[in-house]
């Protein structure tokens, strides 16, 4: 029933689309934060209709095959919130996004959500639960991979953070290797590997900063700082760039005896469960847990995003909202299938 559906979906996604595009493709994304910038003021509206090359996605994609699909991830993230108050720290948008297929391993694959990178994301189950309620109510029609980006948007907004229209229409794969995830950025990264990372994303210098803001929602595992922590380097013992007493507080955290645990880490703000610039003031304050984090203000082509975050939270949740439907709607494809569970292809 779903399957013969949705081609009404895609004729009205690109009867949207073709109206807006003319228009859409006349403004170019300014390095300002002017709120009252021509594309600044029609950015979301008109990002929401952005065309893909090679794939009929938009933000009404369900409207005919599953009018209450996001009524259902909503109340679904909002319920288990309400009971896991650590699903947004769990769920950071930064983190689960670009993740968008997590078949579960087997014997002989080890799959992406499993990946190093991932051992934080530990709230899979709330994406499980939210795809066993759509299957009832709309059998064979939403995507995980849908599923993920809605709910990644509704985890933000519950936490106090901006809101925006996510593109829809994507399919899931066929396969998911934990590897896949080397291909991620890594904690480690210097800003000049930040940006060959995101740009082979189609992402921009002021989109690395202003994602990265999505760790105000996070937590990381020890294994993901803890070379900041002790021998650093053959002059420091603590990276220089770090806090002193804030590197104390996380080795206390991390001891080397008992950190390999799922729960051993810490939050990447002290707000962890509200969504906020407070990650950007903690890293003026040399408190970033990632040198990914703290690099951003030493480097001058990302020092001042992050100044202007730290000082200006309506410009940073602009902006948040803005590079989301970017990342969201890079590399989308409608090869795939829809899978009837998330954790095995059909």
């Amino acid at each position: 029933m779903g399957q013969d559906r949705i081609p009404k979906d895609r004729e009205a996604c690109e009867m949207l689309k073709l109206s807006m595009l003319k228009k859409w493709r006349q403004l170019e994304r300014p390095d300002s934060f002017d709120a009252s910038d021509e594309y600044h003021s029609q950015e979301l509206s008109m990002a929401i209709y952005q065309r893909e090359e090679n794939a009929a996605i938009c933000a009404h994609y369900y409207d005919q095959s599953c009018p209450a699909a996001e009524k259902i991830i909503l109340e679904t993230v909002k319920n288990a919130t309400l009971y896991d108050p650590k699903v947004p720290a769990r769920s950071s948008p930064q983190n689960v996004l670009p993740r968008l297929l997590h078949q579960d391993s087997t014997q002989s694959n080890q799959a992406e959500k499993d990946g190093p990178p991932n051992i934080s994301v530990r709230s899979f189950y709330v994406i499980e639960d939210a795809k066993r309620k759509l299957e009832k109510a709309c059998p064979r029609t939403v995507s995980c991979a849908d599923v993920i980006a809605i709910a990644a948007r509704d985890v933000v907004t519950l936490s106090g953070g901006p809101y925006w229209s996510v593109l829809k229409g994507r399919k899931d794969g066929t396969i998911s290797r934990a590897t896949e995830t080397r291909n991620l950025p890594a904690p480690t990264f210097n800003v000049s590997q930040l940006i060959q990372s995101f740009a082979a994303r189609g992402l921009s210098v002021k989109d690395i900063v202003t994602l990265s803001g999505g760790h105000t929602l996070g937590f990381s595992h020890c294994s993901s700082f803890e070379a900041r922590l002790q021998n650093f380097s053959k002059v420091h013992d603590i990276d220089p760039s770090m806090n002193y007493a804030f590197a104390q507080t996380l080795k206390k955290k991390c001891p080397r005896s008992s950190n390999r645990g799922k729960n051993a880490g810490t939050v990447l703000d002290s707000t962890s469960s509200v969504f906020d610039n407070v990650y950007f003031k903690q890293i003026l304050s040399g408190k970033g847990v990632f040198g990914s984090d703290q690099v951003l203000l030493s480097d001058s082509r990302t020092k001042w995003i992050v100044e202007t975050y730290a000082q200006d939270q309506k410009a940073f949740f602009r902006e948040f909202a803005a590079s989301m439907v970017k990342l969201g709607n890079f590399g989308v494809k409608e090869t795939g299938q829809v899978r009837l569970n998330t954790r095995f292809v059909n």
